[in-house]
């Protein structure tokens, strides 16, 4: 291992620990790691903070600018009141109709606030001896990181994994139609799982636990209009050219196709939908910082060597020869596992997945399988309780760690299994 090995490592090493200490903001760590790049002499401005002009940030940079203006419309709205309806049927009908609407909602709603609406919605569903709210609490809860059935669900994560390859020297295209089909496949497989694996959880009243949780789950705040219908309707009109710009983003010439987003974001600045606070705010949001950050990091760690030389290593363990789907469920795995228990999905990822990719060129496989089922093991994190949704869903349910266990572990088996074999089958 040579001194700027040694040098770059010890940066990452310290990135990680920074991420996973919550000491900074999220964000920062990664900033602060490509300085200490430049300042060492391991990177040049240009390759350190290289990030900040890849073109799949900058489609994601006006991705997150549009999905704003779209929280403020009434369809949102609609959606929430919609999933609070199905809430209330009963029965097992009931129960994959609602598991259904979670997983359709969660194609326009994500993040910490629509895990907190599902649990919530839930636990204030009266005690059902045929149903009982602790046997359809915790499913509900993993329902809302089971869609991705349209191309805005699945952008962010594209962009990614189209950079992770691009830091390593490889040009990858990521189709979003297959991208959404796997997605679309994997929710099949998890209404299925959840339809007979629910028995599985205890049979228990619930329903004085958001007493016990009302700190942690914040107050429901009322929605109020502040869009008139025309520029609800242009909105609307932004976010269906969006998507179709995303669907057909390769038959655009040139890189056409990743500014269009952005642009959409300025014309509903323009319109008065968003201000110019909210555009930046969004387009320098936290998650487009790290991101474009852990770009420039991952770049340095493949031009030193550093990626190619672990993931050596690796291979040693793994056999001369490793079949594809090996290497692959190999770091998913590991990307996962330390995702869980650090709570640092970006951190993980951009760790594993450039090492990843470093074998697979050298053993002559196409890297975006594996890029991709680490990009989607950074977010299967929920085996143990440890932070956001599984330990809250694990406290709203009333559930013992074991019993927690029998359902969780089983399904994150099976969904690291059918998503590195559907990552083999569709992009290698």
């Amino acid at each position: 291992m040579t001194l700027n090995m040694i040098i770059t490592l010890a940066i990452v090493i310290l990135m990680i620990a920074v991420i996973i200490s919550d000491k900074l903001p999220f964000g920062a760590p990664a900033l602060l790691a490509c300085a200490l790049l430049v300042v060492t002499n391991q990177a040049d401005v240009a390759t350190a903070f290289s990030g900040f002009v890849d073109k799949n940030v900058i489609m994601i940079m006006g991705f997150m600018a549009t999905m704003a203006a779209l929280q403020k419309t009434t369809f949102i709205h609609t959606m929430e009141n919609f999933l609070a309806g199905v809430a209330k049927k009963g029965g097992i009908k009931g129960f994959i109709l609602l598991l259904l609407a979670i997983m359709a909602v969660g194609n326009f709603i994500t993040g910490t606030a629509y895990y907190v609406l599902v649990i919530t919605l839930i636990a204030t569903i009266p005690y059902n001896k045929e149903l009982p709210t602790s046997r359809i609490l915790l499913p509900a809860a993993l329902a809302t990181g089971a869609s991705g059935w349209l191309p805005t669900g699945v952008a962010i994560f594209a962009g990614v994994i189209s950079s992770l390859c691009e830091g390593q020297g490889f040009t990858a295209e990521v189709s979003m139609t297959k991208f959404v089909i796997m997605n679309i496949i994997w929710s099949v497989v998890f209404l299925v799982w959840a339809i007979f694996a629910h028995k599985l959880l205890p049979d228990r009243d619930i329903s004085d636990s958001i007493a016990e949780n009302k700190d942690e789950l914040g107050e429901k705040k009322e929605f109020v209009k502040t869009l008139s219908d025309t520029q609800e309707k242009i909105v609307y009109a932004g976010y269906i050219v969006m998507i179709i710009s995303m669907i057909f983003l390769s038959k655009f010439p040139g890189e056409i196709g990743y500014g269009i987003p952005l642009l959409i974001s300025g014309i509903f600045l323009a319109c008065g939908i968003i201000n110019f606070k909210e555009l930046l705010n969004n387009m320098f949001s936290p998650v487009c910082i790290m991101m474009a950050g852990v770009i420039g990091v991952a770049a340095v760690m493949g031009n030193c060597g550093l990626s190619a030389l672990i993931g050596d290593s690796i291979a040693g363990l793994l056999g001369a020869n490793p079949s594809l789907f090996v290497l692959v469920l190999v770091f998913a795995l590991l990307t996962s596992i330390m995702a869980t228990f650090t709570g640092a999905s970006f951190g993980s990822l951009f760790i594993f997945a450039p090492i990843g990719i470093a074998l697979c060129m050298k053993l002559g496989y196409s890297p975006v399988p594996l890029a991709l089922a680490c990009t989607k093991a950074a977010w299967i994190n929920y085996f143990m309780p440890i932070d956001g949704l599984p330990a809250l869903a694990m406290g709203m349910g009333k559930y013992k760690l074991p019993e927690f266990w029998k359902y969780v572990i089983p399904q994150w088996i099976l969904q690291m299994l059918v998503t590195c074999g559907l990552a083999v089958a569709f992009f290698a």
